[in-house]
């Protein structure tokens, strides 16, 4: 039995781009066949633009698919699970909560590194991502021979489980996906369920654009009395290349790191 890690990129989203450009490819030669004049020249040269970036981004779905398999070549998507489990540290009986567990490769590469631990991953599972489920995460631990972790329904925005539940918390590319909420406050969230003097370690893309100002929010969790609270640029060659970055778009690439 092989686990299956659903592929970061969904496949609804490369079939309809590819349906998008096969469509206003030919809107553009029906432009070219039954308008006249200046209307067909410049509806045509509209279209041709469209039909290009609906073309280039067909390729990057695809291409960045393919980057992100665990059975290809690249395997970029482990190289990034694994970077991000290896800041992850449970002492033996603790628990930790995988925030946002998608089909569970966090979580259970979390598991192997503490066999003595308990590890929990949380998803909404919704139909934005349907090639995501709790069953697909449990398969996955018994493909990968691991019982420490266990799989429930849980919505970053508001958690269930109670102030303080957890040792450890992490999370690997989940908050920039939340669309309408402050980011911020979406890590606050998911440290209310973190013990005191307990650690985490978040990675998603924290850009200014996505985030605001991190190194203000690093400075307002210290005046709360968080400890050893870092920032840590994981495109510089730890995780990706600062080309890797670029090309898959995940810009602000950043684990939030510290103690409670």
């Amino acid at each position: 039995m092989k686990p299956e890690y659903s592929n970061w990129v969904p496949p609804k989203l490369k079939r309809e781009m590819v349906c998008a450009t096969i469509v206003f490819a030919i809107f553009t030669i029906l432009s070219c066949l039954l308008l006249k004049g200046t209307a067909r020249w410049i509806m045509t040269i509209i279209l041709i633009v469209i039909t290009y970036n609906c073309g280039w981004m067909t390729w990057w779905c695809y291409s960045t698919a393919k980057a992100f398999s665990y059975d290809g070549d690249l395997k970029f998507s482990k190289k990034i699970v694994e970077g991000t489990a290896s800041y992850v540290s449970i002492p033996d009986g603790g628990t930790c909560l995988d925030v946002g567990c998608g089909s569970g490769a966090l979580s259970i590469a979390v598991a192997k590194r503490h066999p003595r631990a308990k590890v929990i991953g949380c998803d909404r599972w919704g139909k934005d991502y349907d090639n995501f489920s709790k069953k697909l995460c449990e398969r996955n631990a018994k493909a990968e021979g691991v019982s420490n972790v266990t799989f429930q329904n849980g919505n970053a925005i508001k958690l269930p489980f109670p102030d303080e539940t957890f040792d450890v918390i992490t999370s690997n590319y989940v908050y920039h996906n939340i669309f309408g909420k402050n980011k911020q406050d979406l890590l606050l969230e998911s440290l209310r369920v973190l013990k005191k003097g307990g650690t985490f370690a978040i990675h998603d893309l924290m850009s200014k654009a996505r985030y605001g100002d991190m190194n203000a929010f690093v400075k307002k969790l210290k005046d709360m009395g968080y400890e050893d609270v870092a920032l840590i640029d994981t495109t510089n060659g730890r995780f990706m290349t600062k080309k890797q970055e670029s090309k898959y778009k995940l810009k602000g690439s950043t684990i939030l790191y510290g103690r409670k």
